[in-house]
């Protein structure tokens, strides 16, 4: 009789049971109408290196749902995918560009660091797919999606069409945050804010033909331009 091993090896035990699965098919979305349909779109991981741990706590539950839901006789489907995450991937990119080559997205032009954009979405793309499928999540692999996909690029234009269409969408003056490293705007999600020491000045004004003044207090922060407020990604 052969010996239990005194340590679990995950390696020499799930990807087998993982590609039996794969194989089985155990893990598609099918219609049926004797069924009731039970689904999950995954929030897409960014494409901008690996999955962190708050990436495994929500696949997990996302997976016991699944799970839970086709044990109960439910048509489940978890439906996968990545996102293209613009900026974040950029700024990857970028900083890979300037440590390993010293150069920078001018240096190399629009369309040539496209492509190196598409290659990095490909390297780490795949990288946390094979990651998830490591932690033997039970998803519809046959039908994941990106976010740059024509399919569903095609959706985000018709729906940004309709909300514009409803007056939900409307061109505006608005302060915004601006990285002067990307050259691009930022939402407030991608900014860290930061205290910087500043003066609060008071103007006089002399009123004509009178010994009074006007007093007009206003705080300068230091920034350049004095009154735009800017932000920084890196």
């Amino acid at each position: 009789m052969k010996e239990l091993p005194k340590t679990y090896d995950p390696k020499a035990v799930e990807k087998k049971i993982y590609d039996l699965w794969m194989k089985g098919g155990y893990f598609k979305g099918k219609i049926d109408p004797d069924k009731k349909p039970f689904s999950i779109v995954m929030p897409p991981p960014n494409v901008t290196g690996q999955l962190h741990m708050g990436h495994a706590l929500d696949a997990t539950l996302q997976d016991i749902l699944t799970r839970y839901k086709r044990m109960q006789g439910y048509s489940a489907l978890w439906l996968p995918g990545v996102d293209h995450a613009g900026i974040a991937t950029q700024i990857k990119v970028e900083e890979v560009l300037r440590k390993e080559e010293g150069k920078t997205r001018y240096d190399l032009g629009r369309d040539k660091f496209l492509e190196r954009v598409w290659d990095w979405k490909r390297q780490y793309g795949d990288r946390i797919v094979e990651q998830q499928k490591s932690m033997g999540v039970s998803c519809d692999w046959d039908r994941s999606r990106f976010t740059m996909d024509e399919t569903c690029a095609k959706a985000v234009r018709e729906t940004f069409c309709e909300l514009y269409d409803k007056g939900l969408i409307y061109k505006g003056s608005r302060i915004i945050n601006w990285c002067p490293h990307c050259r691009t705007a930022l939402s407030d999600a991608e900014v860290e804010y930061k205290d910087i020491p500043g003066s609060f000045w008071h103007i006089r004004y002399p009123i004509e033909n009178s010994d009074e003044e006007f007093i007009i207090a206003t705080r300068c922060c230091g920034q350049p331009r004095g009154r735009a407020l800017y932000a920084s990604c890196r």
